[in-house]
């Protein structure tokens, strides 16, 4: 019998070597994009002190969704709050605590992705997660930063499957190094030019000579267009695409898509906001549209040390860059953005959900042979 236990052990293991033999980011693979560096982890937790963490939630035939939590820093947030800025892309979607990001020009807690119809126990996630820190007793206003888009053709999104528990979970299992992509939390369910989105993510380190700051990407992606992947018209070659019904008989695609930009570099909200929008240019490298029925984020922040704005103070003291050494941070925002968004496709798994709708993965040979033979 213990025989027999190793044996099923050693073919589990097997098959899980397997797997993660033939889920490879698109660098994995041997195709670079971009001139900068990644950090060690090609992930936006090579930014210091920033750590992800998921609930992923999947249950019978229907249920296909999840939580990512995106903690920027280790301190306490409400109290050391993170220089922040929120861009709209496109503004079809569902993002909690905009107007006092705006107003205010920090985030004060962890920010969190969920599906469109969780964005309420996101936000009760958040602030009970917050209220119940040490030192918060006495607190009575917390701005939650949820951020969502529809998982409804794979996901029972009006079952409302997510909890306030979910949410809290996923902000304590946050932790730093490698971060999984693909099929897991808020990426659970989504759907990416037509293909199976998710949750992917990257980084880049600029040279000492540019100030050596770190900036790190992840993104949640739903959303369509004409699929390019680093100059290559995959979408047109593999006639899977955006307004495609029109010359021949299948389903467009569409949907939102949402983009968390983390620096170490010392910018004000400002500045930041600057950033944010190069994220879109980021996700028009890959053939996004942001077309009217998709809600696009991007949220900044810099997590600089010596920026964090205690509120307890009376004045604040920061050290910001001056605009004229913004330029390599927007090309490394753009870089960033874009092989993330990438790597959210060729992470994830092809799924049966809802209804027995069946979304397939990334054909990650034919595109590998594309990309080989530009």
């Amino acid at each position: 019998m213990m025989r027999r236990y190793v044996l099923i052990a050693i073919c589990i293991l097997w098959g899980l070597a397997i797997e993660a033999q033939t889920h490879k980011t698109l660098r994995e693979w041997g195709f670079p994009t971009g001139i900068f560096e990644t950090g060690q982890y090609n992930a936006i937790t090579d930014v210091p002190g920033v750590t992800v963490g998921h609930v992923t939630l999947i249950e019978g035939d229907s249920v296909r969704t999840g939580v990512t939590a995106i903690v920027p820093h280790q301190g306490d947030i409400f109290r050391l709050k993170v220089p922040a800025a929120i861009y709209v892309g496109n503004g079809f979607g569902k993002l909690s605590g905009v107007t006092q990001v705006r107003e205010l020009g920090n985030i004060e807690t962890p920010v969190v992705l969920t599906n469109t119809l969780s964005v309420a126990a996101g936000i009760e996630g958040v602030v009970r997660y917050t209220l119940m820190q040490p030192g918060h007793e006495r607190e009575n206003s917390v701005n939650a930063v949820v951020g969502e888009t529809n998982d409804g053709r794979l996901n029972d999104t009006r079952g409302m499957h997510v909890t306030p528990q979910m949410v809290i979970d996923a902000i304590n299992k946050a932790h730093g190094g490698p971060v999984e992509q693909g099929n897991v939390g808020a990426g659970t369910g989504t759907i990416c030019f037509g293909f199976k989105g998710g949750i992917g993510t990257s980084s880049r380190v600029l040279p000492a000579s540019l100030g050596g700051y770190t900036i790190g990407v992840l993104v949640q992606t739903n959303y369509g267009g004409i699929l390019e992947i680093d100059g290559v018209q995959v979408g047109q070659k593999l006639q899977k695409h955006d307004f495609i019904n029109h010359v021949r008989k299948t389903e467009n695609v569409d949907g939102s898509c949402m983009m968390v930009v983390i620096t170490d570099a010392p910018l004000d909200s400002r500045n930041l906001e600057r950033v944010a929008k190069r994220a879109m240019m980021g996700m028009a490298k890959t053939g996004g549209i942001a077309s009217n029925g998709s809600g696009d984020y991007v949220i900044a922040m810099s997590v600089a040390p010596e920026n964090l704005i205690d509120s307890r103070a009376k004045t604040i003291t920061s050290t910001v860059l001056a605009n004229g050494e913004m330029s390599s941070i927007f090309a490394a925002t753009i870089e960033a953005t874009a092989e993330a968004l990438w790597n959210s496709l060729f992470m994830a798994d092809s799924m049966t959900g809802r209804n027995g709708y069946h979304v397939d993965a990334l054909p990650v040979e034919q595109v590998l042979e594309m990309l080989r033979n530009r």
